[in-house]
């Protein structure tokens, strides 16, 4: 029980956990490429959406604000760059299911980018957060392909993560340290 000076009463029973709160994927995976190329260990980059602005409300240079935009064509995965000669590619996804990954979320442009990708030797694979666990899973294109193939399902189960997949170590200086993944992949002669 708490006793705020305004004379409040708080009694919070339960426990919050803040280690991670407000951190997305995306910012994860921002941070630790943005270590990976401090360090000099790879260089990989989010890919920008292509957009077409429409209206600006431009009352002046520092208050500008785009009030109109629309997507030009559709992207292809999230991130991609090199790693020791090896071409990477990869789309993230997360998701607050405690059950699977709807496969909607990954379009078909998507796969066909990332078959494209595998097609000519490069490493292509998807890295999804199950955020209610809290867990982070690398899955190479070349299992998701067969998953998709081999079923009529409209999501992927989280069970299948657990299989197929690969969690992601986390640690403080590197968030998703994936190419931790990619070096037990290479050393396991995948390649």
């Amino acid at each position: 029980m708490v006793n705020y000076p305004n004379g409040k009463f708080s009694n919070r029973s339960k426990v919050i956990n803040y280690a991670r709160r407000g951190m997305s994927l995306e910012e994860d995976l921002n941070l630790t490429n943005k270590y990976y190329l401090e360090t000099d260990k790879a260089v990989i980059y989010k890919k920008p959406t292509p957009v077409t602005i429409v209206d600006v409300d431009y009352k002046s240079r520092s208050t500008a604000k785009i009030v109109e935009a629309y997507f030009q064509t559709p992207s292809t995965t999230d991130y991609n760059g090199i790693y020791k000669g090896l071409y990477l590619d990869f789309e993230a996804k997360e998701t607050n299911s405690k059950t699977a990954l709807v496969l909607a979320m990954i379009h078909p442009h998507q796969l066909e980018h990332m078959q494209r990708v595998v097609k000519h030797q490069g490493i292509s694979f998807l890295i999804v957060r199950f955020s209610c666990y809290d867990e982070t899973y690398l899955v190479f294109s070349t299992d998701l392909f067969e998953f998709i193939s081999s079923t009529k399902r409209k999501s992927i189960p989280h069970s299948w993560f657990i299989e197929k997949g690969i969690l992601i170590p986390y640690n403080f200086q590197i968030k998703v340290d994936y190419l931790s993944v990619i070096d037990s992949y290479i050393l396991g002669g995948k390649i």
